[in-house]
């Protein structure tokens, strides 16, 4: 049998050892750091004979603990990838082939994990003053944030703050990343001359750092800018939000005959960038019946966030009017607006200023974060909504530190019926509290999340296992 090392760089990555394998069905094995990737390493291994391959490894010293890769089947050539790594550890590790019910098993190997890249070591700092307050689902799950400035990365970090998985880009930016129903990560990139949420391609990764989709501006359907929210339907595909600029005669007004407006919209394709549905503000207002036009025509509305509301229509949501707008996804029609000047009635502590990150939570009620600008206090904000009589009932109010307040981006999801994840993104602070505000927990950042999601353990098996 061959031993063949790939792409391996002495003192920066990883070192491999090897010995002969116990099993005639094996041919060859080599082993690479993808990436330079510290928490992800890639075994090739070539059989003589069509079969399925798995891996088993295990820390050095504690092979009660071990781990088994997703199982590469019926083929020759078996491309593998371990992810669950710790930095700095000795890892053994053997092949397990399986042919007609009958299975046989190398011998041990060992690798060592070489220590985090520079530039990120040292980026999160937690604050737990009591452990025993911290919600065990909490405990065990996992924080999703990721980094806009080039290198781009995307970190899942433990409890702890410790980075458990990452994913980085070099010449661009995550501009934002959700993790999807499909154990993958979907994002928006976008080079330094896209500002803020800003990008002009879509990226989706798996778990262990394939690409599964990327799509460039100017490629098919894709011809917009697109920003700050990109999620997956049911049917597999890419819904996003657009920046839309139209045309209009403001001369009456003070501005000229040909000036732009810029708007947002939502945009749909599919996973060979062909588009499959579009909308636009300007569907639904004219700017010339906003009196406030010539200041906010380079960003008029301002759209930050779209979910699916409970029937699989749209939430979507505007900083600059302080509105929530639901859509029809078929037609494209307003159902309803809620907010400042909206269609419903709202409790006046209800009454915000901007929404981030709106979405249903797992009560059911319409979740956002309220970025508080004319009070200068961000807050996140729950509401149980009759949609028949139009009216509201505030069913969370939690205030967060003076210290914390953000004037922009900000997120709010709910980890379980009593605790909730807050990320004040202009402080590079992430907070657990319960529901009436109590602190539970803190991660302070080196970069500035756009928002901070929180994956359940168990979305995330076998990739990540505690």
């Amino acid at each position: 049998m061959k031993y063949i090392f790939k792409g391996i760089i002495p003192l920066l990555f990883i070192w491999f050892l090897a010995a002969c394998s116990t099993t005639g069905e094996i041919e060859t094995i080599s082993m690479s750091a993808p990436d330079h990737n510290t928490l992800k390493v890639r075994i090739d291994v070539k059989t003589k004979n069509t079969q399925d391959v798995r891996i088993e490894y295990w820390q050095k010293g504690d092979s009660l603990q071990r781990f088994v890769s997703l199982v590469s089947k019926q083929t020759k050539d078996h491309r593998l990838m371990l992810t669950n790594l710790r930095p700095k550890k000795e890892y053994n590790y053997r092949i397990i082939t399986s042919k007609d019910g009958s299975e046989s098993k190398s011998k041990s190997y060992t690798f060592s994990t070489p220590g985090y890249p520079m530039w990120i070591q040292d980026f999160f700092k937690v604050t737990a003053p009591d452990s025993n307050v911290i919600p065990k689902v909490f405990k065990e799950g996992y924080i999703l944030i990721s980094r806009r400035e080039t290198p781009g990365i995307i970190f899942i970090l433990d409890q702890k703050g410790e980075i458990r998985w990452y994913h980085q880009v070099n010449g661009t930016g995550f501009k934002t990343v959700h993790f999807t129903q499909n154990q993958t990560l979907l994002s928006i990139l976008g080079t330094e001359e896209y500002p803020t949420s800003y990008g002009n391609e879509i990226l989706e990764v798996s778990m262990t750092g394939d690409t599964l989709l990327h799509l460039k501006k100017g490629e098919k359907d894709f011809k917009e800018t697109i920003h700050h929210e990109i999620i997956l339907n049911d049917k597999n595909q890419i819904v996003t939000l657009s920046v839309q600029k139209k045309i209009f005669d403001l001369s009456k007004i003070g501005g000229t005959k040909q000036d732009t407006v810029k708007s947002d919209g939502i945009l749909v394709l599919d996973r060979k960038g062909k588009k499959v549905w579009s909308w636009s503000v300007f569907d639904e207002l004219n700017p010339l019946d906003d009196k406030k036009i010539l200041e906010e025509k380079k960003d008029w509305m301002h759209a930050n966030s779209v979910s699916f509301d409970k029937d699989g229509n749209y939430l979507i949501s505007f900083y600059n009017n302080g509105q929530i707008w639901k859509l029809d996804a078929r037609s494209g029609k307003v159902i309803w607006k809620f907010g400042r000047g909206g269609d419903f009635v709202i409790p006046k502590e209800g009454i915000f200023d901007q929404g981030h990150a709106v979405h249903r939570n797992v009560n059911g009620e319409l979740m956002l974060f309220d970025n508080g600008t004319s009070k200068q206090l961000s807050r996140t904000l729950a509401f149980k909504l009759d949609e028949a009589g139009k009216k509201s009932e505030l069913t969370t109010n939690i205030n967060l530190p003076v210290s914390i307040y953000t004037a922009r981006m900000g997120s709010a999801y709910q980890v379980d019926r009593d605790a909730i994840l807050q990320c004040s993104s202009k402080t590079n602070t992430v907070v657990l509290t319960n529901k009436a505000g109590r602190f539970l927990w803190m991660l302070k950042s080196s970069i500035m999340p756009y928002r901070a999601e929180f994956i359940k353990k168990e979305q995330l098996l076998p990739y990540i296992v505690n």
